[in-house]
């Protein structure tokens, strides 16, 4: 996991991660996320900003605690976390990068074309 930046809380940095790796299949319906210990141990952060960010998890139904043991996918995680993911991003990220696709006067078939070309070469 990379530095944390600027422009965001850490919770919502590390809630990122979390559901990234639910959404790539990293974590399976019904496998354990790594601890928030671990999690606070890696990243040098406070236990509690790391409870917070499985706490939005736990809100939308995506990930349960299982006292003593964890925090767990639920079953259908990785779908509803999907849905809000792609609500959120046409509520919130898709309007700024549609304005600024009309502010550069980019062609969207271009931008289409290009979409694919740097999957596995993303760094940021």
């Amino acid at each position: 996991m990379d530095d944390f930046h600027t422009s965001q809380p850490i919770f919502v940095q590390i809630r990122q991660r979390l559901a990234e790796m639910i959404l790539r299949g990293q974590v399976a319906e019904g496998e354990a996320l790594p601890s928030v210990r671990q999690i606070a141990g890696d990243l040098s952060v406070n236990p509690l900003t790391v409870t917070k960010a499985f706490d939005a998890l736990v809100d939308i139904g995506v990930v349960e605690k299982r006292r003593g043991l964890g925090m767990f996918v639920r079953p259908g995680g990785r779908a509803e976390l999907l849905s809000t993911e792609r609500a959120k991003f046409l509520a919130e990220d898709w309007p700024r990068i549609a304005a600024q696709i009309r502010a550069l006067d980019l062609d969207p078939e271009l931008l289409l074309t290009h979409i694919n070309d740097d999957q596995g070469h993303h760094h940021e």
